[in-house]
């Protein structure tokens, strides 16, 4: 039975959305086709109908994750008008997103697998990358007024993606969380008083 464009495109979002979990969890290289397309609900004859390779798919996935952690972190900003960055570090830094693999950030949680893929899947990364750091170096200004926004967005948003990998990467609870409350007493300085509102967890 043929399938409608309206329901193959569908299927094709369905495939990206899952695409975009399990790469997360799993990473890059650590699932087959086979496996994706069976946690999408489909066959893996049905994945060349609409993906042109692995790597189509990975960069579009890539592209939803980073999209779906930015709207996040935005979100969370948008609902503390009065300390935005103080509410994205809080939620970045929690021991909850830690735990998060399927849906937390892409780049905490693929950044060096992303580095060995094609360019098109780098420049997923890139894109969500700059959006994460627009949206970092509007909080900072906002809050300090600094001219240097852009290079302090970057010092937080490195801090933060390596205080979340490190903390991922040892079994020690304590370390693990002592490196994000670390990372948050390091990035709060520019932020207007998160520590004090008793955001950080």
């Amino acid at each position: 039975m043929r399938v409608s464009r309206i329901q193959a495109e569908e299927n094709r979002q369905k495939v990206i959305d899952v695409a975009s979990r399990l790469f997360r969890e799993r990473g890059f290289d650590g699932i087959g086709l086979k496996d994706l397309m069976e946690g999408a609900g489909f066959t893996q004859g049905a994945f060349y109908k609409q993906f042109a390779s692995k790597d189509d798919l990975a960069a579009q996935a890539s592209r939803r994750a980073m999209a779906s952690a930015f709207n996040r972190l935005s979100s969370a900003a948008a609902a503390n008008p009065d300390d935005p960055l103080g509410a994205i570090i809080a939620l970045y830094l929690s021991t909850e997103h830690r735990e998060e693999r399927l849906d937390g950030c892409p780049v905490a949680a693929l950044g060096s697998d992303a580095a060995r893929q094609g360019s098109d899947v780098k420049a997923s990364f890139e894109a969500g990358i700059r959006e994460y750091l627009e949206m970092l170096g509007l909080c900072v200004a906002e809050a300090e007024g600094k001219d240097n926004a852009c290079g302090q967005a970057m010092a937080i948003l490195s801090t933060m993606v390596g205080a979340m990998v490190l903390s991922r990467a040892v079994n020690d609870e304590q370390m693990s969380k002592q490196f994000l409350h670390a990372a948050a007493k390091s990035v709060m300085g520019w932020s207007a008083g998160a520590a004090q509102k008793g955001q950080l967890r």
